[in-house]
């Protein structure tokens, strides 16, 4: 019988594993369904994600959180949600799940478990617009969970799904999900050489996505008193 800190990596496990297999998988379809048109490909890729996403924050959220994300656990332990121990788990359940998610995706579509991503996303205008997507993401999931937790669903799935479409580095938004990408040589795939710095920017992302949010919640409580 698992303890509630193993549910909980468990579900954070399974939760970005299954994010990361629909993510390739939903991008490996979209091609072969399209013909290489990669914008028919990232529309199939956004509506797949987005549905599975808000399912899996819907039904694994009242177990771990959902984070699904380390930069979402590193800001939770910020803010003193949970202990650092827990974020590093956390953390490493994550990417192992993003990894074995992208193994899963790989081989239902009868390709190599492992296959070294050749995509190169490597500029700084995807390094800004991974800054751009993790701040909102951030921005998005503290509002939420402070003026309306009950949505917290939708709204993650909102962003994610809007950012795939508006930045042109179609959202990574997640280490985990980064690192996860980089075993498929697919449509969502990313080149090993790229990794770092969306990873570097997403954290930078996170970090200013809580001092936005910390500088919104300042401003209102200032209105709020002089009130």
């Amino acid at each position: 019988m698992l303890t509630k800190t193993g549910r909980a990596l468990a579900a954070e496990f399974l939760g970005t594993l299954t994010l990361v297999a629909t993510v390739i998988g939903s991008g490996i379809m979209g091609q072969l369904l399209s013909n290489g048109n990669s914008a028919i490909a990232l529309l199939l890729n956004t509506a797949a994600t987005t549905m599975v996403l808000y399912l899996l924050i819907a039904n694994l959220g009242p177990i771990s959180g959902a984070h699904f994300n380390p930069v979402v656990s590193l800001i939770f332990v910020m803010r003193r949600k949970i202990e650092i121990g827990t974020g590093l788990l956390y953390s490493v359940a994550q990417i192992l799940g993003a990894i074995l998610g992208a193994a899963l995706a790989n081989l239902m579509f009868g390709l190599s478990a492992i296959s070294i991503a050749q995509n190169n996303r490597f500029g700084a205008n995807l390094w800004l617009a991974e800054i751009v997507a993790t701040a909102g993401l951030i921005l998005t999931i503290l509002l939420t969970l402070k003026f309306n937790q009950d949505s917290i669903a939708l709204n993650v799935a909102a962003w994610i799904g809007g950012a795939y479409l508006f930045t042109s580095s179609t959202s990574f938004a997640n280490p985990a999900v980064t690192v996860g990408r980089m075993f498929s040589n697919s449509f969502a795939g990313i080149e090993p050489a790229s990794v770092g710095p969306f990873i570097l920017a997403q954290f930078f992302g996170a970090l200013v996505g809580l001092l936005i949010f910390k500088f919104v919640l300042t401003k209102n409580s200032v209105k709020a008193r002089k009130g």
